[in-house]
């Protein structure tokens, strides 16, 4: 190594240390500097002085490591390093070390047990997916949800502040699970419930509590601003529409609005009313309707400041009773199960003809802000349908997701509408 001090070398012309100096002497001075940077009470049960040279021992440069090596670790100690050696109630404990690394050493990060890990899901999906207990996101994140079980419908929150995730029906009746994005536990918001209904941004929550009806706004995981109104036997939540609250009379059928805030009690039943899909941009609810004296079931836009009055219906599509469905975040497209063995896609305001879209839905379909729709089949497959893809004569089939628990089936969590412009 040459002696001549290149230009631009930002030394001062105080007295140089010469750089020949021995490995024993840099390593003894390694130790003096971090027993004089690491204040602890106890004895430390390990030596991070020699943790750190027998890291550089294994590096890849072993051949090379020369005293100037340990001279650099010694510089990175001394101005960039820092160690944590004891936990944060002052015992004693296994110290981390957290050291900032010279060229070609590196340290594997600690994930911490209660943020996610990174790592790519069972199927790269457009769209979050929750399998079992496990929520891949469709950023390549995977988390355990502990105590989280028998999910029938997730929601992801506004902003991305969370998920919302309701369990089927059991005889103690339903679980609301709220998921903060920032990592932790899952926490109960709601159990025991009859029936429960989120908002499409997850904002909002009402549900079924004995003899009332109840709904609130949903922030931070806490349920605030509740609304309850007494409610006839059977009555429950099945949506949103606005803020107002779709109302179904499941055992005589028939659905109402409760317009929450305004007070009162649900405005008048529309026996005709079967099911509804979702609602519009333009406000109107896209709806399953049974019309003339057959009863045929017809697709109809329904308008909810008018107690659910049709504005339009179609007869052409045929489709299933069940109601499993979903309007396209546009508006355009409905993709739903009909009634010969497939799903179709139809336009709920034009064309009434029914395209079929592949298998049938076996749960919640959920629509990408790409204009996209997914959905699990009998199978526990994962579908994709395309609507310019269908309209061209494809049929979609199912991708198979690894790591499903026995008896169960994947659920695709819903994305939140995409604000509007200015919002």
């Amino acid at each position: 190594m040459s002696g001549i001090r290149p230009l631009g070398d930002n030394r001062t012309s105080s007295p140089e240390r010469p750089l020949a100096v021995g490995e024993d002497e840099l390593e003894r001075a390694l130790r003096e500097t971090l027993s004089r940077r690491v204040e602890r009470p106890g004895p430390l049960r390990v030596d991070p002085a020699g943790d750190v040279l027998r890291r550089a021992r294994r590096s890849g440069h072993r051949r090379t490591l020369t005293g100037l090596a340990l001279a650099a670790t010694a510089t990175v100690l001394v101005t960039t390093g820092m160690a944590q050696l004891s936990e944060p109630d002052g015992r004693g404990g296994t110290p981390t070390v957290v050291l900032g690394d010279p060229p070609g050493l590196s340290a594997t990060p600690l994930a911490s047990a209660s943020a996610p890990v990174s790592r790519p899901g069972p199927v790269r999906a457009e769209l979050d997916l929750l399998v079992g207990d496990l929520l891949d996101t469709s950023g390549g994140e995977r988390r355990e949800l502990t105590g989280v079980g028998g999910v029938e419908r997730a929601q992801r929150i506004h902003d991305r502040e969370g998920w919302l995730l309701t369990s089927a029906a059991t005889a103690a009746g339903r679980t609301l699970w709220w998921v903060s994005a920032t990592g932790g536990a899952p926490q109960v918001m709601l159990a025991a419930a009859d029936a429960v209904a989120v908002s499409a941004d997850g904002r909002q929550v009402a549900w079924r509590d004995g003899p009332d009806l109840v709904a609130a706004g949903v922030v931070a995981g806490q349920l605030i601003a509740p609304s309850r109104v007494a409610a006839p036997a059977g009555v429950v939540p099945v949506g949103f529409t606005g803020d107002d609250v779709l109302v179904a009379r499941p055992d005589r059928g028939g659905m109402s609005v409760w317009r929450r805030a305004m007070g009162g009690v649900p405005g008048p039943v529309n026996p005709d009313v079967r099911a509804v899909y979702g609602t519009r941009p333009d406000g109107l609810v896209v709806g399953l309707l049974a019309t003339g004296p057959a009863r045929q079931s017809c697709l109809a836009l329904l308008d909810p400041a008018r107690d659910l009055t049709p504005t339009r219906t179609g007869c052409g599509p045929k489709l299933a009773a069940d109601g499993l469905g979903a309007v396209s975040p546009d508006g355009g497209w409905l993709l739903a199960n009909g009634t010969d063995g497939t799903a179709v896609l139809v336009k709920p305001a034009g064309d009434p003809a029914a395209h079929p879209a592949g298998p049938l839905l076996a749960g919640p379909v959920a629509w990408t802000r790409s204009g996209a729709a997914l959905h699990v089949d009998a199978t526990g497959g994962l579908v994709r349908v395309k609507p310019d893809r269908v309209l061209a004569g494809e049929r979609p089939t199912a991708s198979a997701i690894d790591g499903v628990p026995p008896g169960q089936r994947p659920v695709v969590v819903a994305d939140t509408p995409a604000a509007p412009d200015g919002a």
